[in-house]
């Protein structure tokens, strides 16, 4: 006979060996820890015995997780709170027009897109010297270190966006 009950965490239909009943064990689906129950057709079905240590661990991460949260959200109102200085105006040689551009892209991956705009605007104007810098940063094996994390499809995707606006 087996013992047929639905996951705690996933709601997956389990069904397990009479003898695993009144044991822990782990979901096929979710891999989360479970309890089997045991079926007694004169007695009630039982809750799963507390995992003490279990219980510990879950109290300490969500304990972190909300401290990590409240760092965060100070973090932000700090940043938020400060003033972000203008833009510094625009020249037209190409080391400027490639620090612009890196901006731009930084800005637009780190989903800052009104500061990414701004930049936009200044590069946009200089539009075949823009592309032949953009083309440039696309073909380049190695990429400039404000650029290095991020994934080549990802950077390739904003660089495209841009070369589409310029032209």
């Amino acid at each position: 006979m087996t013992i047929v009950f639905h996951c705690e965490h996933c709601g997956k239909k389990i069904e397990a060996k009479d003898s695993a009943a009144g044991k822990q064990g782990k979901c096929p689906a979710c891999h989360n820890k479970l309890y089997v129950p045991k079926l007694d057709p004169d007695e009630e079905l039982k809750l799963a015995p507390i995992d003490e240590s279990d219980e510990e661990r879950k109290k300490r991460l969500l304990a972190e997780t909300y401290q990590l949260t409240q760092d965060i959200l100070r973090e932000r109102e700090t940043l938020e709170g400060t003033p972000v200085g203008p833009v510094p105006e625009f020249q037209a040689d190409k080391q400027q027009l490639m620090k612009n551009i890196i901006a731009y892209l930084r800005n637009m991956v780190d989903g800052e897109i009104d500061r990414a705009e701004v930049y936009a605007k200044l590069i946009i104007p200089f539009g075949g010297k823009a592309v032949k810098v953009l083309d440039e940063i696309a073909v380049s094996e190695i990429p400039e270190p404000e650029l290095a994390d991020i994934p080549q499809q990802v950077l390739s995707g904003f660089i495209r966006n841009l070369r589409t606006r310029i032209s």
